[in-house]
């Protein structure tokens, strides 16, 4: 699915189908209703509905949006977003061709904020329906003009994190029939190429040169090789004089290895690179926005199968950086490629390395659906500046320490580490604990297990796989761009 075409207008468009967005009690007089209209809507909210559609017959209807209150202003563009999943029923059903969507008194980007969760709601994968059954949810209009105070820049932006988010989400939906470890690479490449950045794949062999024993351990039980991505956004002029290293997990399927996944838990392991899809799109984002920021990003890519010369518990792998790892479960895999690619990506003398991965059941079962668990050493205002990320694209994050007596629990009688910790107490803290022996970058680690794989939908956010992260990122490097910090 392709998203619709936004641009601004200057003009509310009445003769077409209008979404007004205001505040207050009183409807504005430039919807132009009658008395009679007004007192109806304004009895609508006042018995608590969030908005009221009006048909004004010949394929043209209004949508009336009352402002939700909130305690801070992320709240309300939360709740906002949350009626524009809640009215796209209303406007997927009445196959209306173009959409005006006007903001009157309400917040400065409220239109924007609408009009991003709405296209995410309609968002559909559906490659291989046939074309019969591809419009039974109905149509969404191919077209939408914005009216209110949205700026070119928050237009560019909005447009360029749609287009990103859904190649993410389409990335992620594909099996591993067509999704396998080349087939991600090669999707990589042809994002960069398109969008401006710059991408080098590593095959097999030049993997086995480095050395990086953690993502050749993963696929040995694979019959397709590893690729190993590195994506770099270096514009002429950069407000930071070292790069941020982002990282992202790149298996492409999980079985749990010889420690094979049982009951339903296998269900949904296609989304397992969701991490390294989140990365490659926010890399589209920046280069294509021109964010003056250098950026450098690493992906590893496999599956983990039990097949062939699969490793095995008690195992004792050695790493790129020569760290030894005592394999005690198969299925705690990303992190093994993970740092392996933390500490490649630390030659590159980043300011600040920050990875995502879908890791560990320990932070679904912590934070559910609501949260993205989150461990960093860095410093206060960079962990700060990533909360009010998080916060502004309501992708919230909370922190879990990584104090050092967590270390404990991963140390191995027989290698430097081993890579799960002892019985199942803190498994989200001891994958991150890991991680951090890997680099002596400022690290911070991005664990979406919970937040990238829903099994209903979480408004916008659909059931599937949403993408989680890919707009946290965005966001958070465009502030560094703004504040030029973490330079």
């Amino acid at each position: 699915m392709k998203v619709p075409n936004i641009e601004r207008t200057k003009t509310i468009m009445t003769d077409r189908s209008v979404v007004y967005i205001f505040e207050g009690e009183d409807v504005p007089d430039v919807v132009g209703l009658g008395s009679g209209e007004k007192s109806y809507i304004e009895s609508r909210f006042s018995e608590g509905d969030e908005f009221v559609v009006i048909n004004r017959f010949n394929d043209k209807y209004i949508f009336l949006v009352k402002q939700p209150e909130g305690k801070e202003q992320f709240h309300v563009s939360e709740k906002l977003r949350r009626i524009a999943y809640k009215i796209k029923e209303e406007i997927t059903g009445k196959y209306i061709e173009e959409l005006c969507v006007v903001s009157i008194n309400a917040y400065q980007g409220a239109e924007v904020d609408f009009t991003e969760a709405l296209i995410l709601s309609v968002y559909k994968f559906d490659k291989y329906k046939r074309k019969s059954l591809k419009q039974e949810n109905g149509s969404f209009p191919d077209r939408i003009l914005l009216y209110g105070c949205a700026d070119d820049k928050s237009l560019e932006w909005l447009k360029l994190t749609l287009a990103a988010l859904f190649w993410v989400r389409d990335a992620i939906n594909e099996p591993v029939s067509f999704m396998n470890s080349v087939q991600f690479a090669e999707e990589i490449r042809r994002l960069g190429a398109i969008s401006g950045f710059k991408v080098d794949i590593l095959n097999g062999k030049q993997i086995e040169a480095l050395k990086m024993g953690g993502i050749l351990a993963v696929n040995r039980g694979s019959v397709d090789p590893p690729a190993f991505c590195v994506l770099e956004h270096k514009p002429d002029k950069c407000v930071n004089i070292k790069p941020i290293a982002l990282v992202g997990k790149g298996i492409v399927y999980d079985t749990g290895g010889l420690n094979i996944k049982t009951g339903d838990y296998m269900a949904g392991m296609k989304g397992d690179m969701a991490g390294g899809a989140a990365v490659a799109g926010v890399m589209s984002v920046i280069a294509k926005f021109g964010l003056p920021v250098h950026v450098v990003a690493f992906i590893p890519i496999t599956d983990n199968r039990p097949g062939g010369n699969a490793f095995t518990q008690g195992d004792i792998v050695t790493m790129y950086n020569n760290t030894t790892v005592e394999i005690g479960n198969t299925d705690a895999e990303g992190r093994l490629i993970l740092a392996d690619a933390i500490s490649y990506a630390s030659k590159y003398d980043p300011s600040l390395l920050i990875n995502i991965a879908t890791l560990t059941g320990s932070a679904s079962a912590t934070f559910g659906v609501h949260a993205i668990a989150m461990m960093s050493n860095a410093k206060r205002e960079i962990v700060d500046l990533m909360v009010e990320s998080g916060n502004r694209v309501y992708e919230r994050v909370a922190e879990l320490p990584l104090w050092e007596e967590y270390g404990e629990l991963i140390r191995s009688d027989v290698a430097d580490l081993s890579n799960v910790g002892k019985g199942r107490v803190a498994g989200a803290i001891t994958a991150g604990k890991f991680l951090e022996n890997f680099t002596d970058v400022p690290l911070i680690h991005l664990d979406i297990a919970g937040t990238g794989k829903l099994s209903n939908d979480d408004f916008y956010r659909l059931k599937g796989h949403p993408g989680s992260g890919m707009r946290l990122l965005a966001e958070f490097i465009k502030r560094v761009s703004e504040n030029q910090i973490a330079k």
